[in-house]
């Protein structure tokens, strides 16, 4: 591609606006993507899932984020949604948005990003051009994805492009993708500036180059390791204000009046999503392929997994006040998505707390207003219908989300709704004091006795 007629094509397609682009991938990366992509091209979305497909053929998004209302827009006119991979033959750019999770060793699986790539080699052909969003430890464009792509016998950098460009999705957090700075770098300076002049006929916020892919890959790994670390600092932190009798939620709160130096993050049950739980442990295992030890993100991951036991042991706690015991108490799970307002149970920290108390024997009801299912390695749970449905004649109820619905629940209700008044509050739920007759323990409130 280096001084060739396929980067002069590439850069006129993209100038023109005729280049295609073809998305691997449909969820909650890929998705809006495509979308943003087709406000400017045309736009083939592939994925293996026949449900997705057929739903967004329909006009339904399983995708918050993605309304019905605004894909309907583009449906079958600047993008088209496929499971068949030779449609995206038609498209000169290929971008590939597929899962990057951890195997239970909690080292990278990168089976999704191979799969993608095998069925690129498949179409590939001179002046196409790769991209890699999906989030990854750094060296995967260079060590994983142009291997494969190269056994087509063409060269990645001269005859088809390569790049990466990570993805910085927040899933329920109103920021839209082409609002969010996009970092990109190819496997040589020519990919680096056809992939920038792409992404900024799309994204308002600004393309960032920076040096090469293992930089892009380490950048995005960094932003969540970032915030993996800062939380497990605020986590240990609640743990020994809950001891010495202090609410850390004030402490954050008047801490957070410095203009400089401070940042606020909040303590919690766990984290959860595809991110913040597993993009840590990525750049762990590379590290320790260069015999480096990652003792500082391994034990931040330490910690915030403790905090799905430590809301079990305030669980515990709680139904001690009343004579009972985990085992045959009934339970209400009120949260199952991972952070507010979104229906997002992936690595949820509710799985955790669920699969737990299940094996001490608790009797679990859950709700959730966004979510309505979570799969646990003792089967599916399913929301119930309302709050009152869920409180009902429970012992306990444990909020782990903080979704809007859960802050405007009365006080008094819930005490005639449940069989016992024990409120175990994750995420601050109850700001206020709360009255001497209902038992309540929450994650960086002082505790009224001594564990």
């Amino acid at each position: 591609m280096q001084g060739s007629e396929n980067m002069k094509e590439l850069l006129s397609k993209i100038e023109n606006g005729n280049a295609k682009i073809g998305i691997i991938g449909l969820g909650y990366t890929g998705l809006p993507l495509a979308i943003t992509f087709a406000k400017n091209f045309y736009v083939i979305g592939y994925d293996v899932n026949e449900e997705v497909i057929n739903a967004l053929l329909t006009g339904k998004s399983h995708i918050k984020d993605v309304k019905n209302e605004e894909l309907k827009i583009y449906l079958n006119e600047t993008f088209v949604p496929t499971n068949k991979y030779e449609e995206l033959k038609k498209c000169g750019f290929i971008i590939i948005c597929v899962p990057t999770p951890l195997t239970e060793e909690k080292e990278p699986d990168l089976s999704y990003v191979k799969s993608a790539c095998e069925v690129i080699l498949k179409i590939l052909r001179e002046s196409h051009f790769i991209i890699l969003e999906s989030t990854t430890y750094p060296g995967t464009t260079e060590e994983i994805v142009v291997p494969i792509l190269e056994r087509s016998g063409l060269k990645a950098g001269v005859d088809f492009g390569v790049a990466y460009s990570p993805e910085r999705i927040d899933p329920g957090s109103g920021h839209k993708v082409e609002n969010i700075p996009k970092i990109v770098a190819g496997v040589n300076q020519v990919c680096t500036d056809i992939i920038a002049k792409l992404y900024e006929c799309v994204i308002n916020a600004g393309v960032v180059k920076v040096k090469d892919c293992k930089t892009a890959e380490a950048t995005k790994i960094f932003e969540n390791i970032f915030r993996d670390v800062n939380i497990a600092l605020v986590n240990e932190f609640a743990l020994i204000c809950e001891r010495l009798g202090i609410d850390v939620w004030s402490v954050i709160k008047s801490a957070s009046t410095k203009p400089f130096g401070f940042m606020p993050f909040y303590p919690g049950p766990g984290v959860g999503g595809h991110c913040i739980p597993l993009d840590p442990y990525y750049m762990s295992y590379k590290a320790k392929k260069f015999g480096f030890i990652p003792r500082f993100i391994e034990l931040s991951g330490e910690i915030n997994e403790f905090m799905r036991i430590h809301a079990v042991n305030l669980i515990e706690k709680g139904l001690e006040e009343v004579g009972k015991k985990i085992y045959n108490a009934e339970i209400a799970i009120m949260g199952l998505a991972y952070k507010k307002d979104i229906d997002d149970t992936r690595e949820s920290p509710a799985k955790k707390i669920i699969e737990e108390l299940v094996n001490f024997g608790a009797k679990i009801k859950v709700y959730d207003p966004h979510a309505n299912t979570i799969e646990t390695k003792f089967g599916r749970f399913v929301s119930e219908k309302c709050i009152e449905d869920a409180l009902s004649g429970v012992d306990c109820v444990v909020f782990v989300a903080d979704h809007t619905e859960f802050t405007n629940i009365n006080l008094e209700k819930i005490q005639k709704l449940m069989r016992y008044p024990v409120i175990i509050d994750c995420r601050n739920i109850f700001k206020n004091d709360i009255e001497d007759e209902i038992i309540y323990y929450g994650i960086g409130k002082a505790v009224r006795k001594a564990f």
